[in-house]
């Protein structure tokens, strides 16, 4: 068997990169299909050749597995559709129904990565991503494989009514099995909190219930090492080298890599902890992801935040269902609402064409680029970007972040002359600076 890749190499804003080679969790896009392949099929599957559009999928020879590059499946989405594609022994295309929440939530809003078919076998209409298997080389007549989302609605907090808007309390759907094409940063955000967090949480939750030697695994943990069950090492687990203050307290399901040092007083909840990581004193984390190599100060609160590789978020920051690159300073006591106070309405967010739609979500936060250097007590409004290699400095001017801000508008351009910061990210076909960053 072989797998062919179809590359996409349009940017994603306010990132300027494409969507394969963006962290999602503590991962790659491009690692994460690759680890995510492995596990599937047990072993390393060779690349038959690389596309650069759908079309060229009719160069496909023997067995394989097609993708592009930018799709977003977990290990439970692609076991279910390769099982299900084997069994049919014929040329297969994986496809959801738009009713199923999950996916109506959070694949589809932004996206236009999903062309419309029919399902044979109901004649309802269904959504085909770009994920097919062929067991015999290319074959134009191809079927769909729906899959189901299987998701829970997970409810975790309850809110005063004039913040739903008269729908469900502010809740989400746990995902037994995901898929969600990136092109936008709210994609990146859905994919590593939504669909990767609290899918865990779901998948535990459903296995503690409907399996007794998993509970009971559970409870021997607990008792064994004298932890309340969900702060075991059941359910957290925490790699080589690392340290944790007595007083931290981690609740999982929970994972934190290598080499890390958490301080005292830390909070931590269902969050995915990348390698080389500091969390100074009395910082939170909550249904949060953070990059290899980043450093959190005190008192920093993530909340439903992913946060890229080498990033430092500095003390009394909080950050609220928002999306920060790699590479990037967030100053002191900056804020990332998450709440339109005016507008009781789904918040807008740019998609690939920087045009904006309705997410469908009441709360959402922001998107912070690779290489940006934000001052201290910065304010950022709901769904706003921030282009990669800006920077910006709190005055009584521009305290405030109101609409998106890009690498043309950075404070750098306007302050000495003496002041170098490189662009490391420029858009598509826009040429590379070569100095040094700070």
């Amino acid at each position: 068997m072989q797998r062919y890749i179809i590359e996409d190499s349009r940017h994603i804003p306010p990132f300027n990169e494409p969507a394969s080679q963006l962290t999602l969790g503590t991962e790659p896009l491009k690692l994460h299909q690759e680890n995510v392949i492995l596990k599937t099929f047990r072993g390393a599957v060779p690349v038959g050749a690389t596309f650069s559009d759908v079309d060229q999928i009719e160069g496909v020879r023997g067995q394989a597995l097609v993708y592009r590059d930018n799709l977003f499946f977990d290990a439970e989405f692609l076991t279910a559709f390769s099982d299900a594609a084997r069994r049919a022994g014929r040329a297969c295309r994986a496809a959801f129904s738009p009713e199923d929440p999950a996916f109506r939530a959070y694949t589809l809003p932004l996206s236009r990565a999903f062309q419309m078919g029919i399902d044979p076998s109901t004649g309802k209409q269904v959504c085909l991503a770009d994920l097919w298997y062929f067991p015999d080389g290319f074959s134009p007549d191809v079927i769909p494989i729906v899959l189901s989302s299987d998701s829970q609605q997970m409810g975790f907090y309850n809110v005063p009514d004039f913040m739903t808007m008269e729908r469900d309390t502010l809740t989400h759907y746990g995902a037994a099995r995901a898929l969600i094409a990136i092109e936008s940063w709210v994609h990146v955000y859905f994919a590593s909190i939504i669909y990767s967090l609290f899918g865990r949480a779901s998948r535990v939750d459903r296995r503690a219930a409907q399996h007794n030697l998993f509970s009971l695994k559970l409870l021997w943990k607990a008792i064994l090492e004298q932890r309340q069950i969900l702060s075991t090492s059941a359910v957290v687990e925490v790699g080589k080298n690392t340290t944790i203050h007595p007083t931290a307290v981690i609740t999982g399901p929970a994972k934190i890599g290598d080499n890390c040092a958490i301080g005292p007083g830390v909070f931590i909840d269902n969050c995915t902890i990348g390698d080389n990581v500091t969390i100074d004193d009395g910082c939170s984390l909550m249904f949060s992801s953070v990059g290899d190599g980043c450093f959190l100060p005190f008192r920093a609160a993530l909340y439903l935040t992913a946060v890229m590789e080498n990033t430092i978020i500095a003390q009394n920051t909080c950050l609220q269902m928002c999306v920060i690159g790699r590479n990037s300073f967030v100053g002191a006591g900056s804020t990332f609402t998450d709440f339109n106070l005016i507008e009781q309405r789904p918040i807008r967010a740019a998609n690939l064409h920087g045009a904006l739609e309705e997410v469908g979500q009441i709360v959402l936060g922001s998107a912070v680029g690779h290489n940006c250097r934000l001052g201290s007590g910065m304010i950022v409004f709901p769904g706003r970007m921030i282009e990669s290699d800006v920077v910006l400095v709190a005055s009584p001017q521009r305290r405030v972040i109101s609409r998106n801000v890009t690498f043309e508008e950075s404070d750098h351009h306007t302050l000495s002359q003496q002041t170098r910061h490189a662009r490391h990210y420029p858009r598509r076909d826009e040429k590379q600076e070569q100095e040094d960053s700070w």
